[in-house]
């Protein structure tokens, strides 16, 4: 197994929320490997955005729109017929959910709802790709504990259940239309906290220390001894590509998926932050501020195991913890010398491409 090139060339694809920050990296990669890139995505909010520092519209066929309006996000599946689709659109933050909880689980479940629907009247679509979260497990908050995919799925802020609600969703359409009647296959994919140059996403830990220090003011932090599975945006991308490849080609891979980071990724809010501020280009004087206790609820242990994926899929992630932080302070080091974003981008696609694991 692994990720081939010879199979995404010319393949129609449609990734839902390609503006986003882990949408704009798996265009620009599925571009690479000469994949017919499709986006249906909301402009990008985030100011400055790696979709627009990395153009990564160029080459593609890029299309704005709410995946709540269904109509037209059906018509644009009726025109452009894809092979294949990711379905990354989504509201993906835990504070905004608190803000907003209808948003929240509108676009999370019933958009969700809306691209099942429409691929359901169709006989093109050969996968689907739904990312959620693994933040949809029912957490019990046991710090030794990695969540399995046959777990129980649940959710106490707004996020966490919306994806816990897709995650039964995306198991109703699999079971009832997405079988053997069907010439869809359909599975889902849960990642750790992502991390990875261009992300520029409100109440997110590296972001808040890049404007931080750019903007030269204090840091706060909220819940530093909150633990998390850790990993470059790159890792999971890749077992989505490589999962895609194979529900095309073979049965019984049409399932949940879990891909999380190596055994030393898991670690707190705190340490992350330390190894982040010390790299070189970050010595910059920062001041921090630790709130003792966050003004909304967040999971404190959160941890995935990642077996399934390893076993089945020949999957794992090629980066320690420390490589996964020098990459992203790297990506910031580069935007703000001004580099071509696009290049440097695509340089960090090829570089982890041509890593083995445990390199």
């Amino acid at each position: 197994m692994g990720i081939d090139s010879l199979f995404w060339k010319n393949k129609r694809v449609l990734i839902t929320g390609h503006t986003g920050f882990k949408g704009s990296w798996l265009t620009l990669w599925l571009k690479e490997l000469g994949a017919d890139v499709i986006g249906y995505s909301l402009k990008p909010f985030a100011n400055p955005s790696l979709y627009e520092e990395a153009r990564i519209s160029e080459n593609i066929t890029s299309l704005y729109g709410n995946i709540l309006e269904y109509e037209k996000l059906q018509n644009v599946i009726l025109e452009y017929q894809p092979e294949i689709i990711f379905h990354m659109a989504a509201q993906s933050l835990v504070k905004k959910s608190y803000d907003d909880p209808k948003e929240t689980f509108e676009t999370n479940i019933i958009g969700t709802i809306n691209l099942f629907e429409a691929v359901r009247k169709t006989n093109f679509t050969k996968v689907i790709i739904n990312v959620t979260s693994d933040k949809c497990y029912e957490n019990r908050e046991i710090p030794y504990w990695g969540y399995r995919e046959n777990d129980p799925m649940g959710g106490f802020d707004p996020y966490s259940a919306s994806k816990g609600c897709a995650e039964l969703v995306t198991n109703s359409y699999r079971k009832s239309f997405f079988n053997n009647e069907n010439t869809t296959r359909l599975a889902s994919v849960r990642a750790g906290n992502v991390i990875g140059g261009g992300d520029w996403s409100e109440n997110r830990l590296i972001p808040d220390i890049v404007r931080a220090i750019q903007q030269g003011r204090m840091l706060d932090i909220r819940n530093p001894q909150a633990v998390r599975p850790w990993q470059h945006v790159l890792e999971p991308l890749s077992g989505y590509i490589m999962l895609a490849q194979e529900i095309y080609t073979n049965d019984g891979y049409d399932e949940g998926w879990n891909f999380g980071p190596k055994e030393g990724g898991i670690i707190s809010v705190k340490e992350i932050l330390s190894m982040f501020v010390s790299q070189s280009q970050f010595k910059n004087d920062i001041e921090i501020s630790y709130e003792k206790q966050s003004s909304f609820h967040e999971a404190h242990f959160l941890r995935l195991d990642c077996s399934k994926a390893f076993y089945k899929l020949n999957w794992q992630p090629k980066l320690t913890i420390q490589e996964t932080v020098r990459w992203t302070s790297d990506w910031y080091e580069y935007y703000l010398n001004e580099t071509d974003m696009r290049m440097y981008t695509l340089k960090q696609i090829k570089d982890y491409m041509e890593l083995k694991e445990g390199d």
